[in-house]
């Protein structure tokens, strides 16, 4: 790339060059071209080092909206607000609910012979997790009843109550006692009639379409057949219907952390909201009372549930403590619009919220769950050279991250000499800086 410079300067150079493994085994590289109009040139103590952002554009903290369930009014409603302040949201959507998409079953052996066998022999550990998946497909709302609070005490260590309750469920399935309710189910909601083709929709407004599973179930108490039917055929239908892109992140449901379920969804998603390990992050879950300002893990992701009776002025305040420091990432879970859902808020609360986030934009990056999730593990994955030769400054970044998948653009910063007063980064002019390393660039490029 040539191009005259003004006065007959000296013309330097930085090249940066970016590859992942894959890339680099198909033998392709990509180079942008940093053009630098200089004087003479001095060493400094930075010059030559490179570094990414914790988070891009070098700004404080992180804020993903998401929604579970896929409720109407969080499409129609909480969407076109996010739409006019351009913020972006993750919608975690319960599959089975969506015409076109597999429906929920059961799989396994002849229902009529295991609710035959509770008869004769009680619920034990060896036989609980048949019986709790079955139940919810015997043909009752109540009957679903029972499987959800059947998985509520068996998460919260009351096995043997989680037995007995599943034992009275199968004694009154047998005598026909289990019945429909007239109550609706906050995630069955009749009204959430949205379709694959409004999801693509929503989609290419840039919103994040994700897995919550195909019914809604209490993974913990599926067994394999069943849980592995909830994951993996939630994850075929979005693929099918919305692209690959769409199956990276997911939300099992009730916010489960259970050890079995986590360890059946890290092999189907590469993101669970739920709980993602990592050495450089610390996970608070919606439940957690913890301060996490008091964490010095590089990120620390903070969720939040904005139920009902929260005040304004305490979810404002989350997003003031994720601006104020330089590792979090607030992940704000909503349910409920208006009259639908659970725990629901209303169309100005949402409007005054989001507003708030908005006006703090400059601060704060506002991305999809999935974005976020990304750029954190691109950033930690990507190992950066950095060489500095006469007027020349090589950057080279490597990567083990599937590019196709990982393709959030990371921010650098590359430190140059103080007199470099002109510089051109891929054909464009860019801002020269500085912080209290000395002058340098900021640009944004791919792993």
């Amino acid at each position: 790339y040539k191009r005259s410079c003004f006065r007959n300067d000296r013309i330097s150079y930085i090249v940066l060059s970016t590859y992942s493994m894959t890339q680099l085994r198909n033998h392709l590289l990509l180079l942008l071209f940093l053009i630098v109009v200089s004087c003479n040139p001095e060493k400094e103590e930075n010059v030559a080092t490179t570094i990414i952002t914790k988070w891009p554009d070098d700004k404080r903290g992180a804020v993903s909206i998401t929604y579970d369930d896929g409720i109407i009014n969080q499409l129609t409603v909480a969407r076109p607000i996010m739409n006019r302040m351009g913020l972006p949201g993750t919608f975690f959507i319960i599959t089975g609910k969506v015409e076109g998409a597999a429906q929920g079953k059961f799989i396994g052996r002849s229902p009529e012979d295991i609710i035959a066998e509770t008869a004769n022999e009680k619920t034990r550990e060896d036989n609980f997790f048949e019986r709790a998946s079955l139940i919810a497909f015997t043909g009752t709302t109540e009957a679903v009843d029972y499987h959800s609070r059947a998985g509520s005490l068996y998460e919260s260590g009351r096995v043997k109550e989680a037995h007995a309750l599943m034992d009275e469920a199968y004694v009154r399935l047998r005598k026909g006692e289990l019945k429909n309710s007239d109550e609706v189910v906050f995630h069955d909601n009749k009204e959430d009639t949205t379709s694959w083709e409004d999801y693509r929709r929503y989609a290419a407004e840039g919103h994040e379409i994700a897995s919550h599973t195909v019914t809604h179930a209490r993974l913990a108490v599926l067994d394999e057949p069943n849980l592995l039917y909830e994951l993996e055929q939630s994850k075929k239908d979005i693929e099918e219907n919305l692209g690959f892109e769409y199956t990276f992140s997911v939300e099992c449901p009730y916010g489960t952390e259970n050890e079995r379920v986590m360890e059946y969804a890290y092999d189907v998603y590469p993101a669970l909201r739920n709980r993602m390990p990592a050495p450089y992050l610390a996970e608070l879950n919606r439940g957690s009372d913890a301060d996490p300002t008091t964490f010095e893990k590089e990120y620390v992701q903070w969720q939040r549930g904005p139920l009902t009776d929260i005040s304004m002025d305490e979810m404002k305040s989350w997003v003031d403590i994720t601006g104020e420091h330089d590792n979090i990432w607030l992940v704000l879970v909503f349910h409920g619009v208006n009259e639908f859902g659970w725990e629901p808020r209303t169309d100005e609360e949402l409007e005054e919220y989001f507003s708030y986030i908005k006006d703090r934009e400059a601060n704060l990056w506002v991305a999809t769950f999935g974005d976020v999730t990304k750029y954190i593990r691109e950033r930690k994955d990507a190992v950066v050279e950095t060489s500095l030769s006469g007027t020349e400054i090589e950057v080279n970044i490597k990567s083990t991250l599937f590019p196709v998948m990982y393709n959030v653009p990371l921010t650098f910063k590359t430190y140059v000499p103080s007199d470099w007063k002109r510089i051109l980064v891929d054909g464009k002019e860019a801002e020269v800086m500085n912080d209290s390393l000395g002058a340098y660039v900021m640009y944004l490029s791919l792993i």
